[in-house]
This record gives structure tokens, C-alpha cells and sequence, in this order.
């Protein structure tokens, strides 16, 4: 088939924030004790870091996602899912990392309830990709409206967030939105 290899870090513990940043960067980047430093420096006098499980097995929240990307000069823009999503300019968007409902289950028993769970999605030679750590393998979405499709089925599920992450360069001008969608 000769498609490029894709870099696929699979979900262990509550480390789902870190499998979606390295997911996302293609690289293993971001670690445990780094995802740890900065749950620290987000809360310094903390004895309970709220940025994290009381167990310390991950599960870091948004701010922890977006104080990594900083560090390596991206920014996360928080989408408002009341826009279309034809008023993104894909090219100018690095990626995605959305936050998702994902079913909890005990071995073969899944339990009627959910938790929250972090994905990144990502462009790579012209096709898009589902990076869930929680996938045996990444899985190809295909183009613009196909990856659109699928950001419209995790909005419509609701309770889902999306993050577009960008350049600082894009960020500040606003480049990540339609020039006449900027002004609204």
C-alpha cells in the first residue's frame, strides 16, 4: 500500500492526555514526569494537584494539555461548537485533540456509565487520522469532508470538546478560522 507509518502510543493507565500530545506530535515527547511537572507548576502549593487523579495515574485535565503544547510553541483554541465546522482553515490548523465520553467497562462487562477521554486527530501526507489510544491502530479518516464528518458525529454525541492547536503565529492573527469568520 506504501502508506507512511504512523506513530500510535496505546492507552495505558489514566495517561490518555499523554498518548494524545505525542499522538498528535508523532513523537514520544511528553511523558509521565513531565505531564507530572507541570500539574506542579499549574498548582505549586497544591497538597490535592487538581490537575490531576488523586492517584497519580494520569488523567490530567485540559490545562495541563495546553501548558504542554505552550512549551513547544503551539497553542490550543478552544472551539465553539455552535460555528460550523466549514469555517475552519484546515491548513492552518496543526491538529486536534478533542475530549470525548468513552464507556467504562470491567473485562468483558461495560457499565452504563462513562468518563471523559482525550484523542488526537492529525493530518499526515494529506489524509486524517483517528489517533485514539484506546484503538488497536490509528484509523484513517480520509480528507477535509470526512474529517468534518467525523468532528460533526463527536459534536452531535455531545459532551465532547474540541481543541484545535496551532502556531502561536496562527493563533495570534486568527489564521485557524475563514478570513470572513474572523470578525464574528
Amino acid at each position: 500500500m506504501g502508506e507512511c507509518p504512523v506513530f500510535h502510543e496505546r492507552q495505558r493507565l489514566e495517561l490518555c492526555a499523554v498518548h494524545a500530545l505525542n499522538n498528535l506530535l508523532q513523537r514520544a515527547e511528553i511523558t509521565q514526569l513531565r505531564a507530572e511537572e507541570i500539574c506542579r507548576g499549574l498548582s505549586p502549593n497544591s497538597v490535592i494537584n487538581p490537575h490531576r487523579s488523586l492517584l497519580g495515574t494520569g488523567n490530567y485535565d485540559v490545562n495541563v494539555i495546553m501548558a504542554a503544547l505552550q512549551t513547544m510553541d503551539f497553542a490550543a483554541v478552544w472551539w465553539d461548537k455552535r460555528r460550523s465546522l466549514e469555517s475552519l482553515e484546515l491548513s492552518e490548523i496543526f491538529g486536534f485533540i478533542l475530549n470525548i465520553p468513552s464507556p467504562i467497562s470491567l473485562g468483558f462487562l461495560s457499565l452504563p456509565i462513562t468518563r471523559k477521554h482525550w484523542i488526537a486527530v492529525r493530518q499526515m501526507n494529506g489524509v486524517y487520522y483517528n489517533l485514539d489510544s484506546k484503538l488497536k491502530s490509528p484509523v484513517r479518516l480520509g480528507g477535509p469532508r470526512e474529517l468534518k464528518a467525523f468532528l460533526q458525529d463527536c459534536i452531535s454525541r455531545g459532551s465532547c470538546e474540541i481543541l484545535l492547536v496551532v502556531t502561536k503565529d496562527v493563533e495570534d492573527a486568527r489564521l485557524w478560522i475563514n478570513a470572513e469568520d474572523r470578525g464574528t
